[in-house]
Parts: C-alpha cells; structure tokens; sequence
C-alpha cells in the first residue's frame, strides 16, 4: 500500500493498476482516491466502469483506444471481471500497448499468478493485495478515525471492539459511525458504549452457539439458532458457519498439541493474536474424536436437506440438539 500512497501523492503513476485480496473497504477506498487523481471532478467524459463477467475486450480495448476529451488521462476501471482468473490473450497482449493516455485499474477478490494478463500487469504496472489488516494496522486505523472525531479511546477498549465486530473494515467502519454518532456528547468511547450500539457479528453468535453445546446447555444453544432465524439467517448457512467454526477448533486443538505458539495459530486459523486465547479455551472442551464426529454429522445433515429427507430449519435444529442434549448417565 506504500507505493500505492505514494503514487497517489505524487501523481506519478503506472499506467496499469491491479488491487485483489479479501479486504473489499480498501479496495473501494483506494478506487475513489486514483478516480479523483486521475480525472477533474465530475469528469465523467473520460471515465469507464465495466464489472462482471460479461465485459466485452474489443469494446474496453475501442474505449482505451480513444483520446482524452479535453483532458490528460483517460481512466478505466475493471471490476471482478473474472480476466485475472481465466485466460483472456486479447487483454493480455493489449496491455503491453496500452495508449500513453490511457489507465487501467483493474478490481478481483482473486487472481491466478501464472496468467497472462496477471503477468502483463506485472510488467507493465502495478500490483498490491489488499488482504484482510492484522490487529496492530487494524489498531492504529482505529485510534487515528477515533482522534479525528476529536475523542479518546483506550487500548483495551479498541481489543474488545475488534474482538467483537471482527477484521472486515467495512463494517468497522459503519460501527465507528455509529459509535460517533452515540458518543456525540462525550470526549471517550468505552467498552459500555460499544455493547450500546454495536452490533455483535454473526460469528460472533455462532462462536457463543458452539460455547453453549460444549456446556449441553441446550436451552441456550437453541436460543442463539433462533435468534440467527430471527434475523434472516439461512439455516444451511448457520449450518456452514458451525461446521467451520468446529474445523478451526479442531485445527486448535492440532496446533496445540504441536507446541504451536499464539501468534502462529492466529496466522494458521487467521483470527488476531489476542483472540486465540478463546479459541484455545474453547477446543479444549472438546476431543478431537468428538469434533470429527461432529463435522461428519454436519456433513449428512447437508446431504439430507439436499436431497430433500429434511426441511433445513429443521436440520440444523436437530444438529443443535443432538450435540447440545446432556449425556446419559450410566
């Protein structure tokens, strides 16, 4: 992102352009910020969008074509085109001759390195992945959104805001919004203010829904999947999010017993580094047995309802209540 920042301050730029990777606000961020370096505001004369998979080459390669009307640059935005993944020679051979005038951005959630088109990018322009922050860039990003608003707030405050909103900046931000909004009065922002306002993620949900079975609280357990329905979560969703949810205990529990230290488990389960500790806690109540059992019971779950012996809300509610149910004494 370095290069990226400072090609947008300078305004020297490559002629072509390439952001892929999972984190979608950066993506939209920096898809502002080079429309508004590159062509006069409100310019619109000089500025193309394509998106999908239906983008004809020989009409964006006609548009690229074209001078500038009026103007130095002609901009070009590609996004989740597909052309980063599968083979398109046409684009690739046309970005080794891209006009002096013309700039390309192209937008993918993935690409595929060995391609042409990805290879010819690399030779003639640019490339950055924008994959999803670690916990310190997520911090400070925090901290200088929450100083702007002229306000405070404390380090374990912003740990207990990522800890329950997660790493997808986009939402972080609509809960910053929100957080702005409700401490309009206020000079700091504190942990009973988060609970006010911000809305626990789904995983979050899902993880206290897996606390609640390895408790065989049932009770509880069958109160989160209802509240999930509740707020228009499919069940073969919930479904999915359990069964990943219990491969990264699994995958806990594997790591653990290799001697595998906090920060290279966050790396392998792909969770910030302050938040293994719960993960940890939570494999431990159960044996790695019980979780394959549990994954292969999801799995015939799935096969029921799609071969139609189960309805999906009732499914996922008997998983929940097989695992959940208190065991038998003997």
């Amino acid at each position: 992102m370095k290069r990226l920042n400072e090609d947008l301050k300078t305004g020297n730029f490559q002629h072509i352009y390439l952001l892929y990777g999972e984190e979608a606000y950066l993506k939209k961020q920096y898809k502002k910020r080079f429309q508004a370096a590159m062509l006069p505001e409100g310019d619109t004369m000089n500025f193309s969008y394509f998106e999908g998979k239906d983008v004809n080459i020989a009409e964006v390669i006609d548009i690229a074509e074209t001078m500038p009307f009026f103007a130095e640059r002609r901009f070009i935005v590609m996004e989740n085109t597909g052309f980063l993944k599968n083979a398109c020679p046409q684009l690739a051979d046309y970005l080794k001759i891209v006009p002096d005038s013309t700039y390309f951005l192209f937008i993918e959630n993935e690409v595929d390195k060995r391609g042409r088109v990805y290879k010819a990018i690399k030779e003639k322009g640019h490339i950055t992945e924008l994959a999803r922050q670690d916990a310190d860039t997520l911090t400070k990003w925090i901290l200088g959104a929450v100083k702007r608003e002229g306000k405070q707030i404390a380090a374990p405050t912003v740990r207990y805001f990522l800890e329950k909103e997660g790493t997808d900046m986009e939402n972080l931000q609509n809960e910053l919004e929100k957080l702005f909004s409700y401490t309009m009065d206020k000079d700091s922002i504190t942990v009973e203010d988060v609970d006010a306002v911000c809305t626990s993620q789904i995983k979050n949900k899902i993880f206290d829904m897996v606390d609640a079975v390895a408790l065989k609280n049932q009770k509880k357990a069958l109160q989160y999947y209802y509240d999930l329905l509740a707020l228009k979560e499919p069940p073969m969703r919930i479904l999915y999010l359990m069964t990943r949810q219990f491969r990264i205990l699994l995958q806990t529990r594997e790591l653990m017993a290799q001697g595998v230290d906090r920060r290279q488990i966050a790396e392998k389960i792909k969770v910030p580094p302050f938040s293994v500790g719960k993960y940890q806690n939570q494999a431990k109540m159960f044996q790695s047995k019980e979780i394959e059992y549990v994954l292969k019971s999801a799995a015939d779950m799935e096969e029921a309802v799609k071969t139609g012996r189960l309805l999906d809300t009732l499914s996922v509610e008997l998983f929940i209540m097989e695992f959940s149910k208190e065991k038998e004494k003997k």
